[in-house]
């Protein structure tokens, strides 16, 4: 049994992992010319393709639609809003407000937001002391990886408030895909926040239509996505980061349970700056191979408790 945890946890750090490198391939397609939403409604458009025509092809015969009940189809909703549109938009908004260093420190800090929230509505989920010591070693690791020696306040409300919504969706996912998980397969949650996410960004694209390809009234040129490093990326960003990685995130949540899955985020930055160096040739510092120590320590900590 004890094999099959540790099994759980190297996929939740390697599908974090992945995510981390998403940053580096969504900066590539931003110099493109595509824009943040742009990005996110191409990937999540991918992979509800793969994964309702998987679930049409091979399982034809468990195939849903829907939910069993209106309150179970609104928290698929509320988990394509928080897991999708509403926390990328936040999240990508924020940058254009306040410092990176601002977004990253206050978004990565969301598995300790999100351990709060699940101790307060779940009492068997509750964290430990040894939990909270672990937690806030990996909140420190963050901080050190993300600063890198530079400690420079630059406080920006709006831009912080909009990092701040992009954590608190992130942890109201976390939270909600506890009862999810409880009621519905791997697959039917994952298209469904799929689903949802692209649904609620309709809004989006009613308030900047310019964004819009050029055959829906648009500016948009679709001719670029034939241009290979483009068509690439996206591949990348749908069939990977998003199809098999949040099908695969839905399944470890529900193996390792929601807080201690959610505290792989935590890994997110170390990621980033790996592939940031291996791609786009960014130096890793002391202050890098630190907080790295201090999160895998901090999370190991939060872990073996649980365990």
């Amino acid at each position: 049994m004890k094999n099959h945890v540790w099994f759980y946890h190297a996929i939740a750090f390697i599908v974090v992992a992945i995510w981390g490198s998403t940053f580096i391939f969504t900066k590539l397609l931003l110099l493109n010319g595509l824009t943040p939403a742009q990005i996110f409604t191409l990937r999540f458009l991918i992979a509800y393709v793969l994964l309702a025509g998987f679930e049409f092809l091979f399982r034809r015969h468990s195939h849903r639609w829907v939910a069993n009940t209106l309150v179970d189809e609104l928290i698929m909703l509320v988990l394509g809003i928080t897991g999708g549109s509403l926390y990328f938009l936040t999240e990508n908004e924020a940058l254009n407000y306040t410092t990176t260093t601002n977004v990253s420190l206050i978004v990565c800090s969301c598995p300790l937001v999100a351990a709060m929230l699940i101790s307060f509505f779940y009492k068997s989920q509750r964290m430990r002391p040894m939990q909270v010591v672990g937690t806030l070693m990996a909140v420190c690791g963050v901080a050190t990886v993300v600063l890198n020696g530079h400690f420079v306040l630059r406080l920006s409300p709006r831009g912080d408030a909009l990092a701040l919504a992009a954590n608190l969706c992130w942890a109201i996912y976390s939270l909600m895909m506890i009862p999810a998980n409880r009621l519905y397969s791997s697959l039917f949650v994952t298209r469904k926040v799929f689903f949802y996410g692209l649904f609620t960004m309709i809004p989006y694209y009613l308030l900047k239509p310019a964004e819009l390809p050029t055959v829906l009234g648009g500016e948009f040129d679709l001719g670029v996505l034939l241009h290979t490093d483009v068509l690439s990326h996206l591949l990348f960003l749908g069939v990977i980061a998003s199809c098999v990685c949040f099908l695969v995130w839905t399944w470890v949540m529900d193996r390792l349970g929601a807080m201690i899955a959610t505290n792989y985020v935590y890994v997110n930055p170390v990621s980033t700056i790996v592939f940031a160096s291996i791609i786009l040739g960014e130096q890793i510092t002391p202050f890098f191979l630190l907080g790295t120590v201090l999160i895998l320590a901090g999370m190991y900590l939060a872990a073996r408790v649980r365990a």
